[in-house]
């Protein structure tokens, strides 16, 4: 599935990475975001929280933790051709889908006016687990429901078009991750290096980066399994859902 070509202010295509903590984005899908860049896709990132509940240093503030992981992600994400990143500065741990979050990521979707939104899913998985963090379903929720109906109803969080000037937008495309069901996957053979370098750059979450590498490289290989690629391929997969 391509981006609709129906909803471009200017010719750029966007897309916006919606996601719960540091790291979400560089686990699930650094590569891809690799290969859009390539191509001249701009990409936004969202973070709802700046990952503070994150490491096991009782020591450490919990600021000096938070400031520490933006400072990871902001790394990550140049190797892989983003500079445009939003911290909402929500709690870590404590993310509920209120329609607070949902006005917050509203804003940003009609301030970076995307093609595609891509967030986490909302569903718990019980195989895998550590993909549904109560944090990454509340966040999925509530992009979910910004894509549809909030960031192109105008009356929808009216203070955002009253106080901000911030004009409705209908977004195309909206692609969860992790998800069991994927209809549409990137293939990621000729950047996975950069994915593990963006990945690498989380250095206070992780301490064996030989394991995150073989458990990263399984992951993709299997997927490019599952979507028919060659041997030695390596992928991402999403669920592709047309908003339009």
């Amino acid at each position: 599935m391509e981006i609709p070509d129906y909803a471009s202010d200017d010719g750029v295509e966007r897309v916006l990475v919606v996601v719960a903590h540091p790291d979400d984005i560089d686990f699930g899908m650094a590569g891809s975001v690799a290969v859009w860049t390539a191509t001249g896709i701009e990409v936004t990132y969202c973070l709802v929280t700046s990952g503070d509940a994150g490491g096991d240093d009782r020591d450490q503030s919990r600021e000096d933790v938070a400031r520490t992981r933006e400072a990871e992600q902001t790394a990550a994400a140049k190797v892989v051709g983003v500079d445009d990143l939003r911290f909402l500065h929500y709690a870590d741990g404590r993310v509920e889908a209120t329609l607070d979050l949902r006005r917050d990521l509203t804003r940003v979707m009609r301030q970076v006016r995307p093609q595609r939104v891509v967030t986490q899913s909302p569903e718990r998985l019980y195989d895998r687990i550590y993909a549904s963090h109560p944090d990454h379903l509340a966040t999925g929720d509530a992009a979910i429901a910004a894509v549809y109906p909030d960031t192109r109803n105008p009356f929808a969080h009216p203070e955002l078009l009253a106080g901000e000037a911030l004009e409705p937008w209908s977004i195309g495309q909206l692609w969860i991750m992790a998800r069991p069901d994927p209809n549409v996957f990137v293939e990621i053979t000729d950047v996975m290096d950069a994915k593990l370098k963006a990945l690498c750059s989380h250095t206070s979450q992780i301490s064996d980066t030989d394991l995150i590498e073989t458990l990263l490289r399984d992951w993709a290989r299997a997927n490019a399994e599952g979507a028919g690629l060659a041997d030695g391929a390596y992928a991402e997969t999403f669920r592709a859902v047309d908003t339009r």
